[in-house]
C-alpha cells in the first residue's frame, strides 16, 4: 500500500492571478517601508520629499534610488512568485521548473540573444517613432515627459565611475531583475496564464504584455514585450527557467556594459537608445537569424526531452 500524502491539486487559476497581485501589494509595501527606514537613517526625514533620492540627479543620493531599485525587484516581483510557491504547498524550484541546464542550451541562449540585437534595436527605433491621434496629443505630452524623466534616472543610475560601481549595477539592474522578474512573469503568470487559456501561444504573449506594460514605458513597450516572448518560449520549450533568466541577464547585463564603455570613452548615454547603428538589411538579417536560433533552441530542447 502506497503510505506516500500524494500532491494536492492546485488552487484555481484564478485564485492563483489574485494571489500574485495581492502578494505583490504586499511586498512592494513591507520592502518599501524598510527601504524607507534605510534612507531615513542615512539622509534624515527631508530626505522623503527631496526629488533627488528618486531621480538620482545629486550622486550622494545615488544608494537610496539604488535601495528602491532593489526593494521593487525584491518586493514586486520575487516576493509574490516566492509566495504562491509556498502557498501551493511546492518548492519553487520544484513549482516552476529549474531543470539543471546544459552548457550546449545555455550557449544557444546567448546565441539568440547575439543574432537579435539589430532586430530588437529595429524594434526599439519602431516604437518610438509612434505617434498618437491628434485628439491624444496633451497624453503623448504627458507620456514623452513621463519617459524623458525616466531616461534622465536612468542615466543618472547607470553613471558609473568605477569597476565597483560596474559590478552593483550588474547586479542591481541584471542578475535580481533577471531573477525575480522571470520568476514572475514566466513562472507565475505564463504558467497560470496557460491553466486559463489552454494555449501555450496566447498565455506567452499575454504575460509578454504584462511584463511589458508593467514597467510602465510607453515608448518601450514594442521591444520589451518582444523580449518577454522571446523568454516566454525558451521557458515553455525546455521547461526550465535558467535559460530565460540567462537570456534576461544578458539583455540587461549588455546595455550596463555598453553605457560603462560609453562613459569610459566619453560618449553620451542618452543617445543610447535612440540612435540606429545597423541598415535595413542588417535588420531583416537579424530577425531570420534569431527566428533560425530559437528553431534550433527549441529542436535540441525536444531532442534532450526525448533521450
Amino acid at each position: 500500500m502506497d503510505l506516500s500524502e500524494r500532491e494536492r491539486e492546485e488552487y484555481p487559476p484564478y485564485l492563483q492571478l489574485l494571489m500574485l497581485l495581492f502578494y505583490a501589494v504586499l511586498g512592494i509595501l513591507v520592502f518599501s517601508i524598510i527601504a524607507v527606514i534605510v534612507i531615513i537613517s542615512l539622509y534624515g526625514l527631508p530626505a522623503l520629499t527631496n526629488p533627488a533620492v528618486m531621480s538620482g540627479s545629486e550622486p550622494r543620493y545615488l544608494p537610496a534610488m539604488q535601495l528602491l531599485l532593489m526593494a521593487s525587484s525584491l518586493g514586486l516581483f520575487l516576493t509574490p512568485a516566492l509566495l504562491l510557491a509556498i502557498t501551493e504547498g511546492r518548492k519553487p524550484q520544484h513549482f516552476y521548473g529549474f531543470k539543471a541546464p546544459t552548457l550546449k542550451i545555455l550557449g544557444l541562449v546567448v546565441l539568440i540573444m547575439i543574432v537579435s540585437m539589430p532586430f530588437m534595436e529595429w524594434s526599439m527605433l519602431t516604437n518610438q517613432k509612434l505617434i498618437l491621434p491628434d485628439f491624444l496629443k496633451e497624453v503623448e505630452r504627458w507620456i514623452r515627459e513621463k519617459e524623458n524623466q525616466t531616461l534622465q534616472a536612468t542615466i543618472n543610475l547607470l553613471k558609473m565611475a568605477s569597476i565597483k560601481g560596474l559590478l552593483i549595477n550588474l547586479f542591481l539592474i541584471a542578475v535580481l531583475p533577471a531573477v525575480s522578474e522571470e520568476l514572475l512573469f514566466r513562472g507565475g503568470v505564463q504558467r497560470t496564464l496557460g491553466r486559463i487559456f489552454k494555449n501555450p501561444h496566447v498565455s506567452i504573449w499575454v504575460a509578454a504584455a504584462i511584463f511589458s506594460a508593467i514597467h510602465v514605458q510607453f515608448y518601450g513597450f514594442l521591444p520589451r514585450m518582444l523580449l518577454g516572448a522571446g523568454f516566454g518560449y525558451l521557458y515553455y520549450w525546455s521547461g526550465s527557467l535558467w535559460y530565460a533568466i540567462l537570456g534576461h541577464f544578458l539583455n540587461n547585463a549588455y546595455a550596463v556594459c555598453a553605457a560603462y564603455y560609453m562613459q569610459k570613452n566619453n560618449m553620451s548615454l542618452a543617445e543610447m537608445d535612440t540612435t540606429a547603428n545597423f541598415t535595413w538589411y542588417v535588420y531583416l538579417i537579424s530577425f531570420i537569424l534569431m527566428i533560425a536560433a530559437f528553431g534550433l533552441f527549441k529542436k535540441q530542447t525536444e531532442k534532450q526531452i526525448t533521450e
